[in-house]
Order: C-alpha cells, then structure tokens, then sequence
C-alpha cells in the first residue's frame, strides 16, 4: 500500500511538472510598454485586443518598398540603430549576425532594423553598410524611411525605449539596445537586450518556440 501511495505521489509530481513545462513551451504576448507578460488563450475575449504593431511604408536596402503586410506570416526580430553608431550598434549588428546564420535556411524567420538617422541612412548608404557587414538582404531588411514616422513606430508600437518613450516625440533622439521578437501576426512575443550574447541564445530558442505554435 505504502508503495502504491508512493507510485501515485511520484505520478502526480511528474504530471505536475509536465504541466509547467507546457506552459513554459507557450511565449506571452506583451500589449503595453511596460511589458507585463499575458499569456491569452485564443477563447479568451482579450485574444482579439491583442496590441500589433501598426502599419508603415518604408525601403529596404535594395529600394524596395517594405510594409507591415511585407512582414505579414513571418517572425521576424526587430531593432533600431544607425550606421554611424559607434557604441552599442557593432554589437547589436554583430549579435543579430548570430540569428540570420542559425535561420539562415528558413524562409519563416526575417531580421528588421530601422534607421533611426534616416537623414543619413539613405538607400544607398544602407546597401553598402549591408554589404560591408554580410547582411543578406533577403533575410535581413536595413529600413529607412520618414523621421517621424520611424521614431513613432519604435516608441509608441514597439514600445523599444518601454514606458520612457511614451513622452518623447520625434525631436528627442531614439537610441535603444532594445530588440524585439514580433510573430506572424505582428504581436510582441518578447523584448532583449541586442548587446547581450545571452539574449541572443533566449531569443533563438523564443523563435523555436514560435515555430511550433
């Protein structure tokens, strides 16, 4: 009897523990700038209030236009920098070259970053800054567009400078290690620290996790 009761007390452990590594296998959505994590099943209410980013326009580093609905059924991570960054931009971009070769063979998985000197990173700046640095422009977009739209984007729809960024506007610079994993239907699933080869590794099996929602 003892024995059985063990049986049953380890059973129930297991199971347990299976049940919390379930969950685990399940990434939050995060829908305001202090990012609170929630996780929401899809028969809850608040499923369709899930925050996403909102629509832009902009122009990769070949010229061509690139748009939310370009990114519309791909991960993608995302990130702002400049190419005459001389700080925290080498490692982010160094960092981010991890991600584009571990994907580097699935077509599901993309890498945006946008200018936040778009005054400086034209087109044709971004093309060779993308070739001096192996960037494969297929996988890896370098977006420049308009000023304001660029800085309203990553404060108030990526929420990359969290809940700071809600009061700045588009004269107060936009300078962030903040990188940020979207899904297929263009909600936060995740924010990292670019400059951090630990989050890196985070955001890698975040993306594996991703792939088989």
């Amino acid at each position: 009897m003892a024995i059985n009761k063990i049986n049953i007390a380890s059973t129930l452990v297991a199971l347990l523990l299976l049940s919390c590594n379930s969950s685990k296998e399940k990434l939050p959505f995060y829908n305001t700038a202090d990012f609170t994590a929630e996780w929401i099943k899809t028969d809850d209410v608040k499923y369709q209030q899930i925050h996403t980013i909102d629509t832009f326009t902009m122009h990769n580093q070949l010229g061509n236009i690139i748009t939310k609905d370009s990114l519309d059924g791909f991960i993608y991570v995302t990130n702002f920098f400049f190419t005459i960054c001389p700080s925290i931009c080498p490692k982010m971009i160094n960092n981010l070259h991890l991600l584009q070769d571990s994907f580097a063979n699935n077509p599901q998985i993309k890498l945006v970053s946008f200018t936040v000197m778009p005054w400086v990173d034209s087109v044709a700046r971004l093309k060779v800054y993308g070739e001096n640095h192996n960037i494969n422009p297929s996988k890896w977009y370098l977006l420049t567009g308009n000023k304001q739209r660029i800085y309203t984007l990553g404060r108030q729809s990526y929420f990359s400078e969290k809940r700071l960024g809600l009061q700045k506007d588009s004269t107060e610079f936009l300078h962030t290690e903040s990188m940020l994993l979207i899904d297929k239907k263009g909600r936060i699933r995740g924010i990292y620290n670019a400059t951090d080869k630990a989050d890196i590794a985070r955001v890698t099996s975040n993306i594996r996790t991703l792939l088989n929602e």
